[in-house]
Order: C-alpha cells, then sequence, then structure tokens
C-alpha cells in the first residue's frame, strides 16, 4: 500500500468527501480556498498522476479534460493499511490487543457485535 504524502492525503480527503469526479482544475480551485499561498495547477496534475500511479485514482476523459475520482473508499483504503501494519509485524496479536485498548467502549461493542452476527451462508456456484 502506498504511503501518502500530505498533500497526496489533502487530495484524496477531498475526492472522498466529494459525491462526484472531478477534475484537476475543480481539485485545484478547492485546495486553493483554504490556502494561505496557491497552488499550481500544474503541481495538482501532477499529484493526481501520482496518486494514479499509485492505483488510488481512477481517470477518464470527459471532454477535452481528464475527471479523476478514488478506486477505493475511504474505509476499504484505511482498512489496507490496517493490513499492512499487521503484516508487518511479527507478533500480529500483540498489534491488535494494543489497538483494542485504544479504542472506546462503544467501538468495542461494535465490534463484538459484528464478530457474533450469525455468518452468511455461502455462495453456491452454479
Amino acid at each position: 500500500m502506498p504511503r501518502l504524502g500530505s498533500l497526496e492525503a489533502e487530495v484524496m480527503a477531498l475526492l472522498w468527501n466529494r459525491d462526484r469526479d472531478a477534475s484537476a482544475r475543480e481539485v485545484l480551485t478547492e485546495l486553493n480556498r483554504d490556502r494561505v499561498g496557491p497552488l499550481a495547477y500544474t503541481t495538482v496534475q501532477t499529484v493526481l498522476q501520482n496518486l494514479g500511479r499509485k492505483a488510488l485514482l481512477e481517470r477518464r476523459k470527459q471532454g477535452r479534460a481528464f475527471h479523476y475520482r478514488p478506486t477505493r473508499t475511504r474505509e476499504q483504503h484505511a482498512a489496507d493499511l490496517l493490513r499492512e501494519v499487521f503484516a508487518t509485524s511479527d507478533d500480529r496479536e500483540s498489534v491488535l490487543l494494543h489497538f483494542v485498548e485504544t479504542m472506546s467502549a462503544a467501538e468495542v461493542e461494535r465490534v463484538r457485535a459484528w464478530l457474533d452476527r450469525e455468518p452468511e451462508p455461502p455462495e453456491r456456484s452454479r
């Protein structure tokens, strides 16, 4: 799972928060709304291309411009990052236990309820 730089993380957050894809110009406009110093269009284009190379964004041609959208949800991306953390540890159980210790009682209860649910039957092949 590729690590995100700070600007890449900003772009991903912006795109995850939208209900539709966005052009580089739209991303630039939204990013520059809250900035002290404006970003250059070419900087945003480069970040979008890098995120595409990391398979986090897909792009499609719409008119003369490319439009970008995430390939995975924010939650799927977070789960991928957790899997990566577990994969790098020699003691997965210890990592998991330390993580659970940081969870609120409500979060633990929700996980417990999910684990106790009735499993769905496997799909039959036809």
